[in-house]
């Protein structure tokens, strides 16, 4: 299918703000150590659209992914911007799409495959609330069963029926997802979900009596974590974190916002 690529000089600041921090979103992954390859994805729906995301070219390492050659894509496969010509990942495509077809609070989705993500997502367990960090997901994960390699666009319906309301989901024996009202937000879960994760399996590893804490506990934890994440997301506060982040990345990898 032939594409057109839209000219940087021509992009609203919304559309370079997406495309600036999605980028950065990549080379985190990347420098975090959460990157596999050339798969797994982050996308991120286009400002001022219902049915099109940016997501990465297919064959590029999240540590060469840049604001100028993400590629936009439809919620039905077209891609209507593909400055390097590289198409996109079709497993990518169906998960993705899914959520941005049916979640229009949710801007980014992002998608690992860590060691540790996978090995949690490989438990019966699942994610436990361990911790200060994995307690920030106490009562808000959902679950999907593993259905093969995501090909078949059929298991979108399912996979928007398990997710439901949550911006958390942990793809059984497969990895981990997270969705975000920014960039920023679904960046910021998945790494104290991918920390808990690590936490959680050193813990069982020790073999040692486990120090529970109470359902009452947990859930004012995650609540407590829910209202930050709030005051940043809609009443518009300073997100320290992620200006953080970002800072480092203008050291070590200046060219992500090109």
């Amino acid at each position: 299918m032939m594409t057109t690529h839209v000219k940087p000089d021509t992009l609203t600041d919304a559309n370079k703000q997406a495309r600036a921090d999605l980028a950065a979103a990549y080379r985190l992954i990347h420098r975090l150590g959460m990157d596999d390859s050339i798969y797994t994805h982050i996308s991120v729906r286009l400002p001022g659209t219902h049915d099109r995301f940016l997501i990465n070219p297919y064959g590029m390492r999240f540590e060469e992914v840049t604001a100028s050659n993400l590629v936009t894509v439809d919620i039905e496969g077209n891609v209507t911007d593909d400055p390097l010509g590289l198409g996109i990942n079709p497993a990518g495509f169906t998960i993705h799409s899914a959520i941005h077809m049916a979640r229009p609070d949710v801007a980014c989705v992002l998608h690992t495959h860590t060691v540790a993500g996978v090995a949690v997502s490989s438990l019966k367990c699942g994610l436990l609330p361990l911790n200060q960090w994995s307690l920030q997901f106490a009562g808000r994960v959902a679950y999907h069963d593993f259905e093969g390699i995501a090909l078949d666009l059929d298991e979108r319906s399912r996979l928007i029926k398990d997710l439901g309301d949550k911006n958390v989901l942990v793809l059984r024996n497969h990895g981990l997802l997270t969705c975000g009202r920014s960039v920023a937000e679904a960046f910021k879960l998945m790494h104290n979900l991918e920390r808990s994760c690590k936490a959680q399996l050193a813990i069982q590893a020790s073999g040692a009596e486990i120090n529970t804490v109470s359902d009452n506990i947990a859930r004012h934890t995650a609540e407590q974590y829910a209202k930050f994440s709030d005051r940043i997301e809609t009443e518009g506060r300073p997100d320290s974190e992620w200006a953080a982040f970002k800072r480092m990345l203008d050291k070590s990898d200046p060219d992500y916002a090109n």
